[in-house]
């Protein structure tokens, strides 16, 4: 058949076919490129999200523990050098997350121990400035930061966000609750030496430290 431009145009030339074609190509090598994933599972090539449970697993009894417990100074001569020089104090003994947070330290001592105060034991320790009180923290809820700014072994460019840094702080908060308050009755501990070792960070009221324990127990 024949038309007034002459002979017909093949259908496969057709521009709607044309475009069908190309059309059904792209959709072709779109499917073949495209991995489906179910919610339940992590995205290809995606980091995987931050457990801040098992960072704390991980890094309480390897590395934590031994860092406060090795480097702890005695409360009593250290309250008193920063009384004196905080300032030298916490770059010579002391860690901190940043230039504008406290240092915090590591630190051991042992004294009598008074009636609980909420989440706080109060103790007597020999060589504490006068005013200045050290308190334990038995929970049940243990807070700050001092127990993972302490050390001088996390730092925040370890983490992708403020959010990740503060949740690793939390759950090394949570493992002394586990392994160190679990089994220690702060009621009963009342008029008894105890021993403790821990870490503080200094605050906005130098007269109350508060030392997040590692390790505590009572003196026979």
């Amino acid at each position: 058949m024949s038309t007034r431009h002459g002979t017909a145009r093949p259908v496969w030339r057709h521009p709607a076919v044309i475009l069908g074609v190309v059309g059904l190509a792209l959709l072709a090598a779109i499917a073949a490129t495209t991995t489906v994933v179910r919610g339940s599972e992590p995205v290809p090539g995606s980091a995987e999200a931050f457990d801040a449970t098992r960072y704390a697993e991980e890094k309480y009894d390897s590395e934590v523990v031994p860092a406060i417990t090795g480097n702890a100074t005695d409360i009593g001569e250290l309250l008193t050098r920063v009384a004196e020089d905080p300032e030298a104090t916490g770059e010579e003994l002391g860690h901190r997350a940043g230039a504008a947070s406290p240092y915090a330290y590591a630190v051991s001592g042992e004294g009598v121990a008074g009636k609980v105060e909420g989440t706080l034991l109060p103790v007597e320790v020999p060589g504490v400035p006068d005013g200045t009180e050290v308190m334990l923290q038995v929970g049940p809820a243990i807070n700050g930061t001092a127990l993972r700014d302490a050390t001088g072994l996390i730092d925040f460019s370890d983490f992708l966000n403020q959010i990740e840094y503060a949740n690793a702080a939390t759950e090394l908060n949570t493992k002394v609750k586990e392994n160190v308050l679990a089994g220690f009755d702060a009621a009963a501990a009342e008029g008894q030496t105890v021993r403790f070792t821990g870490a503080f960070a200094a605050g906005s009221n130098p007269a109350v430290v508060q030392v997040t324990p590692v390790e505590l127990e009572v003196l026979p």
